[in-house]
């Protein structure tokens, strides 16, 4: 997992200034919305709205703001987004894939395209580079107090395939199909879930030693985390001890 912490991006989020974190509530409301209207907003049933919700938690997102993007989303004046995926290339020949949430493609599209090309990166089609990263569950749980043989135990009880420690928390990994039903019985059994999300993790990683191209990689990937659009970003930039 060198490089690419799910959980290092979280604590990041949750660390940054009022009108930072007002962009973490826009995107997080748009992912909520495009559940609401697929799935419906009952948690119960909507395994994903439910995960959301946990998520939305997670980055300090107040309780009445989440009610409230669940109640417009499902009125029938709400906007419609759609999810769109973009793939390319940073500086270096990382591969990049960016998720976006937007009710204007041609708009979302366009900017995308512009950080590619202001910061040394090509914009690629569909498959470029997604054939590098495969699609996985990461249940992020907090290791304080944690037995590590007796959740190893518990982790292969409960579905998951492996795990990995890193500093205070454990990262446990699942078949994406298999998220929720293991995020939950995880929790049964007492475990405190700090998030629960699907995951692109890299089959490999690539290194930069040219500290103008790594400023540029930094620089791209802070610019797409700040496109109110942009609800997640996917590399393999090998980046370990560098600030992400």
């Amino acid at each position: 997992m060198s490089g690419h912490s799910k959980w290092k991006n979280i604590m990041h989020k949750k660390e940054k200034t009022d009108a930072q974190r007002a962009k973490v509530f826009t995107k997080i409301g748009k992912e909520i919305a495009i559940t609401v209207k697929e799935s419906g907003t009952d948690p119960a049933s909507n395994t994903k709205l439910r995960d959301l919700i946990a998520k939305a938690k997670s980055l300090n997102v107040p309780n009445d703001n989440i009610d409230r993007i669940i109640k417009k989303a499902s009125g029938s004046d709400s906007v419609s987004y759609e999810v769109v995926v973009y793939e390319g290339y940073g500086v270096g020949g990382i591969a990049v894939i960016v998720e976006t949430t937007t009710d204007n493609r041609n708009r979302t599209a366009a900017d995308v395209r512009h950080y590619f090309d202001k910061f040394g990166g090509n914009l690629g089609t569909t498959g470029c580079v997604s054939f590098m990263f495969s699609d996985r569950g990461v249940i992020v749980i907090n290791a304080e107090g944690i037995d590590e043989d007796k959740l190893m135990e518990d982790v292969l009880e409960c579905g998951a395939d492996d795990f990995s420690r890193e500093e205070e928390i454990f990262e446990v990994f699942t078949d994406i199909r298999d998220l929720s039903a293991v995020s939950s019985a995880l929790a049964d059994r007492g475990y405190e879930i700090l998030s629960s999300e699907p995951d692109k993790i890299p089959s490999t990683y690539v290194k930069l030693t040219d500290e103008e191209q790594k400023v540029k990689m930094q620089k791209l990937l802070d610019t797409l985390d700040e496109n109110d659009d942009v609800t997640g970003v996917w590399h393999n930039w090998d980046n370990d001890g560098e600030d992400e």
